[in-house]
């Protein structure tokens, strides 16, 4: 299948999939980080066929909806690709970024790496941050019914990857244990300088939200 039909029957089953997903990891989600990737592949000039069906399934079965089945991604996403015979070596290749990608997945030492990899982890993270990610943490956090914020309840760091994955902290803990951190981690010059931007607009909005809270 030529590329344009294969993006577009992707969408579409995208699309579909996530109808009803939290609010957070919904198809707009997934658009923006589809529309980040291919904006950081035009000067990283990667294999684009594997930056947007990563970029488009990276969200497929997120393992926070799913039991913490960290596999149910890759799993469904290599077979939605397999059902439109896509080559192999596409599918290895996407399923390897969907299990590598994620914040949690940065715990684990590294065993997978490509240029690839390193667009789309920049573009979901972009999508992380910014203001953008503050909606996206106050809507996941209203979902899983957290407190707001809680001056008793330090942010947590250095956490272990099964803590991160369980913690109930306060949604601002959340900006402290993983999104300020998200600038540093940026893999490409573009995904470098759009993430400082972003991470400005944070710093600025905790500024008036402690100002408020009277902190």
């Amino acid at each position: 299948m030529e590329h344009d039909k294969l993006i577009a029957a992707t969408v579409d089953f995208v699309r579909d999939t996530l109808k009803n997903a939290e609010g957070g990891h919904d198809w707009w989600h997934i658009h923006r980080v589809w529309t980040n990737a291919k904006l950081i592949n035009q000067t990283e000039k990667t294999d684009q066929l594997v930056v947007e069906l990563a970029a488009l399934l990276h969200d497929i079965a997120d393992s926070k909806f799913h039991n913490g089945d960290e596999e149910i991604g890759p799993r469904t996403a290599g077979n939605y690709l397999q059902s439109m015979n896509v080559d192999a070596d596409v599918i290895k290749h996407v399923q390897q970024i969907i299990r590598h990608m994620s914040f949690k997945a940065s715990f684990d030492q590294k065993s997978f790496h490509s240029p690839e990899l390193e667009v789309v982890q920049d573009a979901d993270r972009l999508d992380a941050i910014g203001a953008i990610g503050i909606a996206r943490a106050f809507t996941y956090g209203g979902f899983k019914g957290r407190e707001l914020y809680n001056p008793e309840i330090e942010p947590k760091l250095n956490m272990t990857k099964e803590e991160y994955k369980n913690t109930t902290a306060p949604t601002i803990n959340h900006f402290y244990e993983k999104l300020l951190l998200l600038k540093d981690k940026m893999n490409t010059p573009a995904g470098k300088a759009i993430a400082a931007q972003r991470h400005a607009f944070m710093e600025d909005y905790l500024k008036q939200f402690f100002e408020e809270c009277g902190s």
